[in-house]
């Protein structure tokens, strides 16, 4: 019998692998028998990434490289050619969030700096986008490959403060039905983009604001876990199934979707 679940031997690329979310993805696919490759801005944070990951399996590989650098991003995909022969998976985990495009409990709308709106922005829709291009077109030359994308719980409910990762993040979330459509419709089946929307994951980036250093909830915390019925944050690790199902030849008809993965916070209206 077919195992259409199976992973092994999938070339996959994950953007923002030197990330909470991104490296725990890549410690899962390596364990799955795939063959990754992480890309980070940061080469001291990459090199102990891959420090970590080699002990699981010697053949990863990692590359510095900025996102937003096209160039760059198409060395770094025609040497995973090179190597590998072929991308089947793009991962786009990077992206980010600023102060500036924050509006702080004591601010209005207006205190917002544009400087960091369009920062943030450019990272997370323009760092999706670009990757999607360089490695899709190298999944179009073959014919086959899934790209999923890191959306957010912010693109279906209004979540105060975060205004710039909010809205990119919508935007995100249209770009990939956009490509899902184009791909299909000019590419055939073959190549497929779908995204996910993990709803409060603890990272470096939000830690602080959920969470008091003795480890108690913060106000945004306690009305964080108030409205997710299942009464805690996520772990990194169970978005690791749902990426697994998207990437798989399981999902072989699925395309164009925004999984939510937030232990009920979307569907929940606190009453």
């Amino acid at each position: 019998m077919i195992n259409n679940f199976d992973i092994s031997d999938k070339v996959c690329v994950i953007t923002g692998g030197t990330g909470v979310l991104g490296g725990t993805i890549a410690e899962y696919l390596l364990n799955n028998n795939a063959k990754v490759v992480i890309l980070g801005s940061n080469k001291i944070r990459l090199d102990q990434k891959l420090n970590i990951l080699s002990k699981i399996n010697a053949d990863v590989l990692g590359f510095v490289c900025d996102v937003l650098d096209k160039n760059r991003v198409e060395i770094v995909c025609q040497n995973i050619i090179n190597k590998y022969g072929k991308v089947d998976v793009l991962l786009n985990a990077a992206g980010g969030n600023m102060p500036g495009a924050t509006i702080a409990e004591d601010q209005t709308i207006f205190d917002l700096k544009l400087d960091d709106f369009k920062k943030v922005s450019d990272l997370n829709l323009n760092g999706t986008l670009i990757p999607s291009l360089v490695f899709g077109k190298a999944m179009a030359d073959k014919g086959t490959g899934c790209i999923v994308n890191y959306s957010s719980m912010a693109v279906f409910k209004t979540i105060t403060r975060v205004v710039g990762y909010s809205a990119s993040k919508a935007a995100v979330t249209n770009l990939t039905q956009w490509m899902a459509t184009e791909f299909a419709l000019k590419y055939g089946g073959g190549i497929r983009v779908n995204a996910i929307a993990p709803g409060f994951f603890i990272g470096n980036q939000n830690r602080r604001l959920l969470i008091n250093e003795d480890g108690s909830y913060t106000e945004r915390g306690q009305k964080v876990i108030a409205n997710t019925p299942m009464k805690r944050f996520g772990k990194a690790e169970e978005l690791n199934g749902v990426i697994h199902w998207l990437i798989s030849d399981t999902a072989s008809f699925v395309t164009g979707v925004n999984v939510p993965i937030d232990g009920g916070f979307n569907i929940f209206s606190g009453v």
